[in-house]
């Protein structure tokens, strides 16, 4: 029997209030829709029969729904996978406005609904998002099992981990990209998802990869912002300020949504708590721990990196440079250069180097903390 998880995802919406909630496939998001809407109406756009009706006459939608009692609409109407019907969203705009009814409308990427300059509803549903697992609300987190498997709910405690994996990349990222004809060069865009395969986690290099590929540095960007829309992945941009060292200042860096997926493309991951790959994934997990956090608490701090073109490097700066960020496995006195250089040049509130190293203790000005008592920081909304 699939193990059920406890989400931290708050959707609690006012009576006529609508909803996005926004999240990759198989985050759990259909999961908690039905749990947590029991008494709602569900359309399910992956049923092919159901996504045909729509498609041909959407206006059906609000025939259909005007012949249900008004009891039986008193919760939200659930529409999974909103983007393959974009036509839907005139009809569900109508029926908020003359109907009063409101709608959740779940969906895995955005992208298909701005490019066909879709009716998004003008501000009248709230944003929500669905990640994988985040720390707090796996039992018994198993560091090591998360990065081998990554924290979709549906592979984390899958014995055919693999398996699940290599379907997931194979048969969705891949296949369901092309098919929703974000991209029609095939063959190009399987060469780029290789080369993430070196890119992850490091300073993108457009044009190498553009070579590889053999597309222009402009397709690549677009190739990124696909992944982006898509919710597969994050661009993280560098911390710039005017003055002081000299900074790399245009370079994102990118990682994909889930720890398992990154390993199954990397075609690495960590088989013991050490090295490089160990140490690669750890940095990763505190990135999505920083992204999850951020929607759960409905805060909206920006997520930066700093590297100096001397080399020195901060994973991550939060905010308006508020919090400073450096994630290590192991600590040794070298590496606190890098945060103390930042702070002697920004004077971030906190300086904060993340290890799997226990007990928290403090250096100086520079806070070491054991990752579950970051994370306890983190969640608790008493971090920045």
């Amino acid at each position: 029997m699939p193990i059920s998880y406890q989400r931290f995802l708050q959707l609690d919406l006012p009576r006529g209030q609508s909803a996005f909630l926004w999240g990759a496939r198989k985050t759990g998001k259909t999961t908690f829709l039905r749990a947590g809407f029991e008494s709602s109406t569900y359309y399910d756009l992956l049923d092919f029969r159901t996504r045909m009706r729509l498609t041909a006459n959407p206006s059906i939608l609000g025939e259909e729904l005007a012949m249900m009692p008004r009891s039986e609409l008193q919760s939200p109407v659930i529409i999974d996978e909103i983007q393959k019907v974009p036509e839907l969203l005139d009809e569900v705009h109508r029926l908020i406005e003359s109907a009063g009814l409101s709608f959740v409308l779940c969906g895995s990427s955005a992208r298909k609904l701005r490019r066909a300059g879709t009716n998004l509803l003008g501000g009248r549903a709230w944003g929500f998002h669905m990640f994988p697992l985040s720390w707090r609300e796996i039992p018994a987190f198993d560091l090591l099992q998360a990065f081998t498997r990554g924290t979709l709910p549906d592979i984390y405690d899958n014995t055919h981990f693999r398996r699940s994996l290599r379907a997931y990349v194979e048969d969705y990222l891949k296949q369901e990209i092309f098919a929703e004809a974000l991209t029609r060069n095939v063959a190009a865009f399987t060469r780029f998802f290789d080369a993430l395969s070196y890119c992850h986690g490091e300073l993108i290099n457009h044009a190498a990869i553009a070579r590889e590929c053999g597309v222009s540095s402009k397709t690549v960007r677009t190739y990124f912002e696909i992944l982006v829309d898509t919710l597969i992945g994050y661009l993280v941009f560098p911390y710039h300020q005017q003055g002081g060292r000299e900074t790399i200042v245009s370079a994102p860096k990118f990682f994909l949504f889930d720890l398992g997926i990154a390993g199954h493309i990397m075609e690495v991951t960590p088989s013991q708590a050490r090295g490089t790959a160990f140490g690669s994934a750890f940095e990763h997990f505190i990135f999505l721990e920083l992204v999850a956090a951020r929607s759960f608490l409905e805060q909206d701090w920006d997520i930066h990196y700093w590297r100096t073109k001397s080399g020195l490097e901060v994973d991550f700066i939060l905010g308006r440079g508020t919090v400073a960020i450096e994630v290590k496995t192991k600590i040794r006195s070298r590496d606190l250069r890098p945060i103390r250089a930042f702070s002697q040049e920004f004077s971030p509130r906190r300086s904060v180097v993340v290890t799997t190293e226990s007990p928290s203790r403090r250096v100086g000005d520079v806070e070491v903390l054991y990752y579950e008592d970051f994370l306890a920081i983190l969640h608790a909304g008493e971090l920045i």
